[in-house]
């Protein structure tokens, strides 16, 4: 039973920090526990406690008789993700040229050419997914769990960026061709270039981003 209640407390924390990063909830939006609990089908208190796991993020402020209400990210959250990741990326890309194998560089390729098939058809949140997928071989390849972990965490708290710089065409080409160079490195095993591919890739993101009117 108690492995059963953290799964399900689990569960509704993903969906409600979900729900906050992708934009669904706006800053300053109160989160009704009720409310929340109906749409899921769950009782108030994984709700609760759900909300003080976000609150513990900085996603979530819950003011004392008042309730709970959403924080979200700020313009400076974001350029701060992605400058710290940046670094992390390209230390994650040095560590994978030490160590990566022979199947997981076929796995990159194979989604580097699937990226550029479903852009060739604007169907862009395959690209996005293509995206997700690509970091995440790089990350397992690093060999580093910890490192792994705050990627991802990053990747989730930039999505709704991320969905909107992947739908644009010079950023989605530009971006497959930076991939592309990250692999050629990877496949000879230089941990210096790989390195500094990668975080020259998020820092193209940056400028994309800055470009884009964003914010």
């Amino acid at each position: 039973m108690g492995e059963n209640n953290y799964l399900l407390g689990s569960r509704v924390f993903r969906k409600i920090r979900e729900d906050i990063l992708s934009g669904r909830y706006a800053a300053d939006e109160e989160l009704r526990e009720k409310t929340i609990g109906d749409e899921l089908g769950v009782s108030r208190t994984p709700v609760r406690e759900a909300l003080r796991q976000l609150e513990l993020e900085g996603l979530v402020s819950i003011i004392p008789n008042k309730g709970a209400y959403v924080v979200g990210i700020t313009q400076k959250d974001v350029r701060d993700i992605y400058e710290i990741r940046s670094r992390l990326e390209g230390l994650c890309a040095r560590w994978a040229a030490e160590s990566i194998t022979k199947e997981q560089l076929g796995e990159l390729e194979e989604i580097i050419d699937l990226s550029e098939f479903y852009s060739g058809k604007e169907r862009y949140e395959q690209v996005v997914e293509l995206d997700n997928r690509f970091h995440g071989v790089l990350y397992h390849a690093s060999g580093s769990k910890e490192l792994r972990r705050v990627l991802l965490d990053f990747h989730c708290y930039v999505q709704r960026v991320r969905r909107i710089t992947l739908s644009e065409p010079k950023r989605v080409a530009d971006s497959n061709e930076e991939h592309s160079k990250i692999l050629e490195a990877l496949k000879l095993h230089d941990a210096e270039l790989a390195e500094t591919l990668a975080h020259e890739h998020v820092r193209n993101t940056m400028e994309n981003m800055d470009n884009s009117g964003l914010f």
